[in-house]
This record gives C-alpha cells, structure tokens and sequence, in this order.
C-alpha cells in the first residue's frame, strides 16, 4: 500500500498531541486525587468514576481520528491492469556463432522458434518490429498490429559475420521513434527484447546505446542464449564463442530492464512466457479511501455506542 498524497500524514502530529494532551491531564486529575487524604470518607462523598471505561471512548475517538487522516492522504493499492498500448522490439542476433549447435538443433533455429511464439502470444493491441544484427543492424520489419507478418519474417533470418550488440539497439530505438507520426507527440510504452550469444565486436559501443535508451526511457531486456562454452563448432570448425554476459547485464540494469540467461530452446521459451507476462500489464494506483472511510465510520459508532451505555451520553 502507498499513499498519493504522504505529505497529508503530517496531520497525524496533531492526533499525537491530542493522545499526549489526554495523558496529561489525567495525570493531574490523578495528583488532585490523592491530595484529599481521607479516602475513606472521599469514597462516601464522591461518585464512583468511570476508571478503565473513559480511556476506550478516548483510544476509539483517536483511532478514528487516526483513521480519517489516513484517508485524507488518499491510500492506494498496487494492482496489475492489462496495458492499453506499447510497442515492443525484437532484436536477435544473427552472427556465426548463432549456428552452433550446443542448442538442439542449433541456436539459431531455436531462437527463431521461440521469437516467433513470443510475437504470436502478444496482445493484438501492441505494435512488435523486429530487428536483426551481425556487424550492423537492420530493420526487419518495422512496428506493426500485424503480429503474423512480423513472425513470418522470423523465419528468412540469415547468418552474417560480426556482432554489433549496440548497433542493435541503436536500430531499435530509430524504429520506435520514427515508426508512428504520433509518436513523438504520444508515444506508446516501449520496450527492446534484445537476444545475443556473443560479444560485442563492431559498431557503436554498448555502454553507449544504453545511455541513449535510458534517456528516452526504453528498457532493454537482454538475453545471454547459449551454453556459454568458449569453444564451440561451427561447419566443422572450432571457434572462440564468449558470450558477454556482464555487457548483456549492464546494459538491461542500465536501461532499466532484466537480464536473463537461456541455455535450451525450452529455457529460452520460458525466458520469452516471463517477458510477455510482465509487458502485457502494468502496474496503477487504486485508490482505497473507501476503505478508510468505512473504518472511521465503524470506529466512529463503537465511540457512540460505548460513551451512551456507559455515560448516557455521547462522547
């Protein structure tokens, strides 16, 4: 729970004043109490007191005083509503090492694959792009609602030397500004699936296109695909095949995104279900002064009904 308005709270001084006020006059009534030494012949003369019965009626008044400045600094809830727009880039890698084969049957297959069901899995009311780099990037398809043609296009992904990590991102962030006339004036939530099994090995540095991504509040998920083994066999071949995981972590921390590790086509299935999870909602503030209101009201009537059976009066 969080409060719209904090700075409202400030009035709970004033409710502790009054807490600390009654205390103190009770003590005084207490001290004029014992002066009069002759208790016997006070307890014949002098009514018998309320006692323990007073102080409810006053802890149920503070409490509901207590209570209407809680509201009064308008509560609120977290919740998860589905989100009304966004786009979303998808951004993978296309490099030689992307042909390895320690993911069944090789990486890149697999990460077609599992792009393809993320795209599919989408809420229709959100644009998806995608986006391919080696040693530069290009823009597959740009920002559409036609989530078929965008998966379709997955599939004539082909292999090119290099790895161009912020080149990628730089392509990414180009697409969602200029994909939309509207989108300077009104743009939609965005964010970057970025998908890499290398190092970062040409173009612009990565540091770089994370800092402009940041600045114009686009978060980068990042995912490590791979088994991460530093040699791996390509046609026969054994190359080096280092995958940047901490390039790939610094750049989702940057930007404000997550950073994931996928080793099996499955684990990068999952890694796409867990994304598409969390792109789909957002997080709003309901309020719930209702329920702060209705509270008070409660505690307001347990005050009246104690003080009229015990006082015959209200308090």
């Amino acid at each position: 729970m969080t409060f719209l308005s904090p700075e409202r709270l400030w009035l709970l001084l004033a409710v502790a004043a009054l807490a600390t006020i009654y205390v103190l006059v009770n003590n005084r009534r207490t001290t004029y109490a014992l002066r009069f030494t002759n208790l016997a012949l006070l307890d014949q003369i002098a009514p018998r007191t309320p006692g323990w019965r007073r102080h409810v009626c006053a802890a149920l008044f503070l409490l509901t005083t207590a209570t209407l400045v809680a509201g009064l600094a308008q509560p609120a809830m977290s919740v998860q509503v589905p989100r009304e727009r966004a786009t979303i880039i998808v951004a993978i890698d296309v490099s030689p090492s992307m042909a390895a084969t320690d993911v069944t049957p090789d990486r890149i297959t697999a990460a077609k694959e599992s792009a393809q069901g993320f795209i599919d899995t989408l809420p229709a009311r959100f644009n998806v792009g995608l986006v391919a780099f080696s040693s530069t990037a290009s823009v597959i398809s740009s920002p559409t609602h036609d989530h078929q043609a965008v998966a379709d296009s997955v599939v004539g992904l082909t292999i090119s030397p290099g790895t161009a990590i912020g080149e990628g991102v730089f392509a990414s962030l180009q697409t969602i500004n200029s994909f939309d006339e509207d989108a300077t004036l009104d743009p939609p939530p965005a964010a970057v699936i970025l998908l890499s099994d290398g190092e970062n090995t040409s173009g612009r540095p990565v540091a770089t296109a994370a800092q402009l991504a940041s600045d114009a509040n686009v978060p980068v998920s990042t995912i490590a695909f791979g088994t991460g083994a530093s040699i791996i066999e390509i046609d026969g071949q054994y190359v080096p095949a280092n995958i940047d995981k901490a390039a790939l972590e610094r750049l989702a921390d940057t930007t404000g995104g997550h950073f994931y590790e996928a080793e099996s086509g499955a684990e990068l299935q999952n890694v796409y279900d867990d994304i598409g999870s969390s792109l789909g909602t957002e997080t709003v503030h309901e309020e719930i002064v209702t329920r702060f209101v209705a509270a008070a009201l409660l505690l307001a009537l347990a005050t009246a009904a104690a003080s009229l059976t015990w006082f015959q009066r209200l308090p």
